[in-house]
């Protein structure tokens, strides 16, 4: 079969499950962007900026299973670097398409707008070689062949792929044969070592226990995981990233785990178990409480997309997949193992506050955990708004969109954007501190402009919070310039004005969440608390913070 070089591109991407391409127009990437608009099934989001626009396209990846960016050369792939930077860190398959000047001047080094001027067409993708799986420059001899393999690449890794495509190629036909995708399929006798091995950790262990990070979602293995642990009774505990993957509720659920910043109850549970088994478990410092988590030495059995560790032994040539299925094929329809267990009842410690307490932080994170409900999507930002959504009980169903990892402040709002696109049809629930607001506040205008259903949370508290908490509480460097956050709504869309309200007291949040409760489209909530006013346990995660980064030879902050 032959046909354009454009036309094979799109094709690929919507059998990978790419509905939605978000970006930026460029003067390299115009004729693509007519044969998308002509392209059923297919659409294009334009977004303010190519930072927002892959931001986005992370957003719908966590939820739809692969997200697509389209920049212009130079100006536009390097603003959305860091992006992509955040989704190779947190393990989100994206593919960014960057139109690219002509082949013709490629290959006479012309020195073309968009470039340094110096015929250098290469550092581009040097610098993109540094954040993704695969890259490639199309060429109308391997253009085939180069997108299958880069796109195999993001299949295999669920990690973010880069295609450079000259905007002279569009419309070359080429062979464009079907595609044939990678195999998962583990090796027969390595897989069977593995479910041995997995076994007998299983049968010597007392206390067993699973936890969750972000190789569940990149794979998609939430409900093998569930069966998993109900097939052999075992309780599972979820790090930062791992969040809402696996039902948050049952007998087995023990909360969130993160070190020593867990709740002590979650914590006791994990560091006393005689047989850890990590699903994609990587201990960052932002996801194990500054590295405090305390694993049994020999207690860990590492699963990893491909691999697994236990006693000094690694089996390759697996994968998870396919090891959760043999092992719970292996046990049958025995009843599940019987354990000895002690019901862990993980505490919210963020949502707790004084007594007698009428106003601040932890009363409007008390009040607002009822106000979420099953199906939500719920997307926090770094700070203040991460820490509480962390240690909330959310309700069955929910989904946690956080960045633990990578952590840039501003990354929640247009995410929340391609969160929208990908599930249309859930609410969407937002909180988003001011400063992080500032970094990408014109994705609200593409909120408006495509009538999500979202409420946002403004949490207005004069500056960066979470900075202040490690160092600097009263320093000029934490104030930011001081919005009318609740007039931006109205400002950044046209007709109705949208619902925006402003809360600065308890009886004003109750009278806000009644409103927005039953609200289609857009609701704006600012919220206003002082700048030090923060869930409980951002205290202890600044000092630990400064003592890491500092040494603990730093003051304390008052």
């Amino acid at each position: 079969m032959r046909e354009s070089i454009g036309t094979m591109l799109l094709g690929r991407l919507r059998q990978y499950g790419v509905s939605r391409i978000y970006g930026v127009p460029g003067d390299y990437n115009l004729e693509f962007l007519d044969l998308i608009e002509r392209t059923p099934d297919i659409r294009f989001i334009g977004t303010c900026n190519e930072l927002n626009a892959a931001y986005a396209a992370d957003g719908d990846a966590r939820l739809s299973g692969v997200g697509a960016v389209l920049v212009t050369y130079g100006v536009g792939d390097l603003s959305a670097l860091s992006a992509v930077a955040g989704a190779c860190a947190e393990g989100v398959p994206l593919v960014v398409i960057s139109g690219m000047p002509p082949l013709h001047a490629v290959q006479s080094r012309a020195l073309v707008h968009h470039t340094l001027a110096d015929g250098d067409y290469d550092n581009v993708m040097t610098c993109y070689r540094q954040f993704t799986a695969a890259s490639t420059r199309l060429h109308p001899a391997s253009a085939t062949m180069e997108t299958d393999r880069v796109l195999n690449a993001m299949q295999v890794a669920r990690r973010p792929v880069y295609i450079q495509f000259p905007s002279d190629i569009c419309f070359a036909e080429v062979d464009a044969p079907p595609p044939v995708l990678a195999s998962q399929a583990s090796d027969p006798a390595l897989l069977a070592r593995a479910v041995e091995c997995l076994t007998q950790r299983l049968a010597r262990a007392k206390r067993p226990v699973v936890l969750i990070d972000a190789m569940v979602r990149q794979y998609g293995l939430g409900a093998e995981v569930l069966r998993f642990c109900e097939r052999y009774a075992i309780p599972y505990a979820a790090l930062s990233t791992g969040r809402t993957l696996v039902a948050e509720s049952g007998p087995l659920w023990l909360g969130q785990y993160g070190g020593m910043a867990s709740a002590p109850e979650v914590a006791a549970y994990v560091h006393a178990s005689d047989c850890v088994i990590g699903l994609g478990v990587r201990f960052v410092d932002s996801t194990s409480g500054y590295f405090s988590q305390h694993i049994l030495p020999g207690a860990m059995v590492d699963v990893q997309p491909f691999s697994l560790t236990s006693n000094g032994e690694n089996i390759q040539g697996i994968t998870a997949a396919n090891l959760l299925d043999a092992m719970v094929r292996r046990q049958g329809e025995q009843p599940p193992t019987t354990r000895l267990q002690q019901q862990v009842v993980s505490g919210s410690p963020a949502l707790s506050s004084p007594a007698g307490e009428e106003w601040g932080q932890a009363a409007f994170w008390r009040a607002v955990e009822p106000f979420l409900r099953a199906g939500d999507v719920v997307l926090a930002d770094n700070g203040s708004s991460m820490v509480a959504m962390l240690h909330a009980h959310l309700p069955e169903q929910c989904s946690l969109l956080v960045q633990p990892v990578w952590a840039a402040i501003g990354y929640s709002l247009p995410a929340a954007l391609g969160a929208c696109l990908a599930t249309p049809r859930r609410r969407h629930v937002l909180f988003i501190g001011d400063g992080s607001f500032q970094m990408t506040a014109q994705e609200l205008s593409s909120l408006l402009r495509h009538q999500c259903n979202i409420v946002v949370f403004l949490i207005n508290n004069g500056g960066y919070t979470i900075e202040r908490m490690i160092l600097g509480p009263q320093a000029a460097y934490n104030d930011i310039a001081d919005w009318d956050y609740a007039a931006l709504p109205a400002a950044l869309g046209k007709g109705p004005a949208p619902l925006s309200l402003r809360v600065g007291n308890a009886k004003e949040l109750d009278a806000a969440l009644t409103r927005v409760a039953g609200h289609e489209g857009l609701a704006f909530v600012e919220v206003g608390f002082t700048p030090m006013d923060a869930p409980a346990g951002m205290a202890a995660m600044g000092q630990a913070v400064r003592h890491y980064d500092y040494g603990f030879g730093t003051p304390d902050a008052p």
